[in-house]
């Protein structure tokens, strides 16, 4: 006699980026070893990609790789909620001290940023405006890549909030044409267009959390919780 399938539940959730209601299930033991296994790596690439195996396995319907990174991050919040636990301990080193500090997180308090209302849009003169896209998780994977002292880095993660040109009777959308013209089209960009996307790019929503704590010498510090590697320590 086989031993029973467990039924796991089904569940709902509120996709960050567009508001649209997802369904998930909560991970289970395997997917668990895979992010304890990646989190041991220390690589922030092997950690992002056992983050999209382990939420693809978990979400119903949804293609991973077409989320933004904070819809990521914010997915893997709630299922580590609602299959493990909402709390979460570890340790920091206080910098004036230099001590060990144990910090204890309820991950239900922790809370998305929103961004400025009407970023999206950046006029580029009276006939064209640009229409803005937040970077997918496969944009952000190939930044990981790259030398983090890389110049390149931020102008190519800008590049990748690029979604399309409209007018009046035309739309261009740009995952129709090479990086070569997209490169060349925003090496012609006006200052005060870049800047706009500079503004989008740097308001781009994020997980973040403000924990206080008393150090050894007993001044009164504040830690800040941000993004999915702070989340999983």
């Amino acid at each position: 006699m086989s031993l029973p399938k467990i039924e796991l539940p089904i569940l709902e959730l509120d996709l960050p980026s567009t508001g649209e209601k997802i369904k998930y299930r909560p991970f289970t033991v395997k997917e668990e070893k895979i992010l304890l296994v990646a989190q041991e790596s220390n690589e922030p690439e092997q950690e992002l990609l056992a983050v999209k195996q382990v939420v693809n396995n978990c979400l119903i319907d949804i293609e991973v790789s077409d989320l933004a990174m904070f819809d990521l991050e914010y997915i893997l919040l709630v299922l580590r909620s609602k299959s493990v636990d909402n709390i979460i301990e570890f340790q920091i080193t206080d910098p004036e001290t230099e001590k060990q500090v144990r910090l204890t997180l309820d991950i239900e308090n922790v809370s998305l940023t929103k961004p400025e209302e009407g970023l999206q849009k950046v006029k580029i003169n009276d006939e064209y405006t640009l229409v803005l896209k937040y970077p997918t998780i496969d944009e952000y994977a190939k930044i990981l890549t790259m030398d983090s002292g890389d110049p390149l880095i931020n102008y190519i993660l800008m590049v990748s909030c690029l979604d399309k040109i409209v007018s009046e009777d035309e739309v261009h959308n740009f995952k129709e044409y090479s990086d070569e013209d997209i490169y060349a089209f925003v090496d012609n960009l006006s200052a005060d267009v870049i800047k706009g996307i500079e503004k989008f790019f740097e308001n781009i929503p994020k997980l973040r959390h403000e924990m206080s704590y008393v150090n050894e010498n007993g001044d009164e510090k504040t830690f800040v919780v941000e993004g999915m590697r702070s989340f999983f320590t």
